[in-house]
C-alpha cells in the first residue's frame, strides 16, 4: 500500500510523544536557563529549530538563535550549539560539528553516527525513527521534547494529537490547488515545515508567512478552491480579509504541534489524489549526504 509508513509514522504521534516526555528526566546537554543558544538543523530541523529558538526566548530563557547549517555565525559566540539531525549523518551537520570548539549537542534518531562523533551530548530518539522519506514523528517529538524542556505541558499537546488522528479531512482540503500556511511567534517555523511536508510529499504549491506579513502582498493570490491555513491564533481582521478573497480560511483551537498532524494526514490524502507515495517522495532521501561533487 503506498504511503504505508507514513501512515503508520503518523498514526504512532501521540504514543511516541509520550515516551519522550518520559525520557525527558534522564536527558542531558540541553541548554541551561541563561546560556546562549544557536539551534542548527536543516530543511525540516531548521524550521524545529525556529519553533524552539522563539518559544526559548519568549519564556525569558536565554537569546537562542537559529541556523540553518551553511548559514551558522561562526564569528558568533555561543554556551552551546545545539544541532538537530534525523539520520545523525547531514553532511552539514557533521562538518559544522567538527569545525566548533564551542559546546554541542546533537539530537538525533539513530545514535553513534558521523555527526555523533564530534558533538559533547548526543540524545537519541531511536523510538520516534522513520522509515519513510519525509519527516512527520520525528522531528514533532524532537520539538515535544524541547518545548517540555523548558517547562511547557506537554499533555495537552498529547491529548490534542489523539483528536487530531479522528478529526476530518474535506475534500475541499484535498483538492485545493493552493495552500498558504501562516503563523505567529513558535508557530512560523510550523507554518514553514507545512508548506515544505505538502512540497514534499504531494507537490503541492505552497507557501509560508509569519501571519501579520500575509497582507503585505501574499494575500493577493488567495481566491476560491485556495486555503489559508493558520497555526495558532488569528489575527484580528484577518478572517474577514481571507473570507472576502473567497479562500478557506483553517484554524483550529488544538494545540499547535497538534494541527501540525492534521497536516501530515492532509499530505498523504493529498498524495494518494494525486496518485503519489508519500513514503518515496521525488529527487528526496531519507538523508542528505553530499560528496565533494555536489
Amino acid at each position: 500500500m503506498a504511503s504505508e509508513n507514513t501512515i503508520a509514522e503518523i498514526t504512532s504521534q501521540p504514543e511516541v510523544w509520550q515516551t519522550a516526555v518520559d525520557l525527558l528526566p534522564s536527558v542531558e546537554g540541553l541548554p541551561l536557563k541563561g546560556e546562549r543558544v544557536a539551534v542548527i538543523g536543516c530543511g525540516t530541523s531548521w524550521f524545529m529549530a525556529q519553533s524552539y529558538a522563539f518559544l526559548r526566548e519568549e519564556l525569558g530563557l536565554g537569546e537562542t538563535d537559529a541556523f540553518t547549517a551553511t548559514e551558522f555565525r561562526s564569528d558568533r559566540t555561543y554556551d552551546r550549539i545545539l544541532t538537530i539531525s534525523r539520520s545523525g549523518t547531514t553532511t552539514e551537520i557533521v562538518e559544522l560539528l567538527s569545525h566548533t570548539s564551542m559546546p554541542s549537542t546533537l539530537i538525533t534518531a539513530v545514535g553513534q553516527g558521523p555527526a555523533a562523533a564530534h558533538a559533547d551530548h548526543e540524545i537519541v530518539l531511536s523510538f520516534a525513527d522513520e522509515k519513510s522519506v519525509v519527516q512527520t514523528r520525528f522531528a514533532s517529538t524532537a520539538l515535544l521534547l524541547l518545548r517540555a524542556s523548558l517547562g511547557v505541558d506537554a499533555a495537552g499537546a498529547i491529548a490534542d494529537a489523539e483528536t487530531a488522528l479522528e478529526a476530518e479531512i474535506p475534500a475541499s482540503w484535498v483538492q485545493a490547488d493552493q495552500i498558504s500556511f501562516l503563523g505567529t511567534g513558535w508557530t512560523v517555523g510550523l507554518a514553514h515545515e507545512a508548506a515544505l511536508k505538502l512540497r514534499e510529499s504531494s507537490q503541492s504549491w505552497t507557501e509560508s508567512y509569519p501571519a501579520m506579513e500575509y497582507r503585505h502582498g501574499p494575500i493577493a493570490i488567495a481566491q476560491p478552491g485556495r486555503l489559508t491555513w493558520c497555526f495558532g491564533e488569528v489575527p484580528e481582521g484577518m478572517a474577514e480579509q481571507v473570507a472576502a478573497t473567497g479562500a478557506e480560511l483553517v484554524t483550529s483551537d488544538l494545540d499547535p504541534l497538534a494541527h501540525l498532524v492534521i497536516l501530515h494526514r492532509l499530505a498523504v490524502e493529498r498524495a494518494t489524489a494525486r496518485g503519489l507515495d508519500a513514503d518515496t517522495p521525488r529527487s528526496l532521501t531519507r538523508a542528505v549526504i553530499l560528496t565533494e561533487n555536489d
